[in-house]
C-alpha cells in the first residue's frame, strides 16, 4: 500500500509541473508589434504646360523602365515660340559676325567720296563769302546776304568735318565694346532658345525612373492645367512596410534592428529591417490599433523587405510587424 500511494505522489507532482509550464509557457510576452501596409515610393509626373494630351503610350498597372515614354502633349505653340526664338538667335549671330567682320571696302570708298564732296562743298562756301564780304562793306549787296554767305560757309565746313569723322569710324573698325555687347546678345538670345527646346522636350512625357504605372488622371484629350499630376507612378525594386510603432514599445525600435514581417495571406514571415522612425508621433490609424492603443500616440517607421522574393509583392497588403532584439 505505502508503495501505491507513494506512485499517486509522484504522477500528482508530474503534473503540477506540467500545468505550470503550461501556464508560464502562456504568461510568456509576446514580441514588440506593430501593424500596417506595404508601400511603394510613389512620384508624380507634372504637367510642364497647359497643353492638350495627344497620346498615352501607356496603361495603368503596366511597368515601365527609365526614359520610356508615358504621355505626348501637344507642341503647336511651343514648338512655334522655338523657332521663333531660333531665327532671333540666327539674326543675332549674323549681327555679331557683321561687327566682328568690320565695315566693308565699298562703304569706306562710299565714306571717302562723301569727305571730298563736302570739302569741295566747304571750299566753294567759303570762296563765296570771301568775294560777297567786300561787297557788303562797300554796301553794294545787303547785308542779309552776306550773313547767309557766312552761315552757309560755317554749315559746309562742319558737313566736311562730320564726313571726315565718319570716314575715321570707318576706317578704325569695329569697337570691342560693341563686339562685345553684340556677343551678349547672341548669348542670352541662345540661352532663350535652349530653355524653349527644355520646354519642348518636356512635352514628351518619359518614365524618370523604372516602375510601375499607378494612375492616369487624365485621359486622351484632355488639357491639364500646369502642374497637374499627368501620371502617378510607383518605383523601388521591391516594396517596404509602413508601420505605426505603439508609444510603449517607440522606445525599444532602432534603425536598423531586425524584424518579422508578416504579410496577410502568405504563411511565412519575411525578414526584414527598420530604415526609419519618425521622432514626431501621430495617433494611430484606426487599421493599426492594438488592444489598448485606441488613444495612444504612434510613431511612423519604414521597414526594408530583405527577402528575395520580396519584389513580388503589390503594394496594400496589411502586414504585422514582429520587433526581434537587436544585435548587440
Amino acid at each position: 500500500m505505502p508503495s501505491v500511494r507513494l506512485k499517486c505522489f509522484h504522477w500528482r507532482v508530474v503534473s503540477m509541473a506540467g500545468v505550470v509550464a503550461v501556464l508560464l509557457a502562456g504568461c510568456a510576452e509576446s514580441p514588440p508589434q506593430a501593424l500596417g501596409t506595404l508601400e511603394f515610393d510613389r512620384i508624380t509626373l507634372p504637367a510642364p504646360a497647359a497643353e492638350r494630351i495627344v497620346a498615352i503610350h501607356v496603361r495603368e498597372g503596366q511597368r515601365v523602365v527609365r526614359g520610356q515614354p508615358v504621355l505626348q502633349l501637344e507642341q503647336t505653340a511651343t514648338g512655334s515660340t522655338a523657332r521663333a526664338l531660333q531665327a532671333q538667335a540666327a539674326g543675332q549671330r549674323s549681327a555679331l559676325d557683321e561687327l566682328e567682320a568690320g565695315p566693308r571696302a565699298e562703304e569706306i570708298a562710299r565714306a571717302r567720296a562723301g569727305v571730298a564732296a563736302a570739302q569741295a562743298q566747304a571750299r566753294e562756301a567759303d570762296a563765296y563769302y570771301a568775294r560777297l564780304r567786300p561787297l557788303g562793306r562797300q554796301q553794294l549787296v545787303a547785308a542779309a546776304d552776306v550773313d547767309n554767305a557766312r552761315a552757309a560757309a560755317v554749315t559746309a565746313a562742319a558737313n566736311a568735318r562730320a564726313a571726315q569723322a565718319a570716314l575715321d569710324e570707318l576706317e578704325h573698325g569695329t569697337r570691342k565694346e560693341r563686339i562685345a555687347q553684340g556677343a551678349a546678345a547672341l548669348e542670352a538670345a541662345t540661352a532663350q532658345v535652349a530653355a524653349q527646346r527644355v520646354s519642348l522636350d518636356k512635352l514628351s512625357v518619359v518614365a524618370p525612373r523604372a516602375g510601375v504605372i499607378d494612375s492616369l488622371p487624365y485621359r486622351l484629350g484632355d488639357q491639364a492645367p500646369v502642374g497637374a499630376p499627368l501620371a502617378v507612378m510607383l518605383v523601388g525594386d521591391a516594396p517596404y512596410a509602413r508601420v505605426y510603432v505603439p508609444e510603449p514599445i517607440r522606445a525599444n525600435v532602432t534603425v536598423g534592428q531586425p524584424v518579422k514581417v508578416f504579410v496577410d495571406g502568405r504563411p511565412q514571415a519575411l525578414d526584414g529591417k527598420v530604415r526609419m522612425v519618425r521622432s514626431e508621433p501621430g495617433f494611430t490609424l484606426y487599421y493599426a490599433l492594438i488592444g489598448d492603443d485606441v488613444a495612444r500616440l504612434s510613431y511612423l517607421a519604414e521597414i526594408d523587405l530583405t527577402a528575395a522574393d520580396a519584389a513580388a509583392l503589390p503594394a496594400g497588403l496589411p502586414v504585422r510587424v514582429e520587433f526581434l532584439p537587436g544585435k548587440d
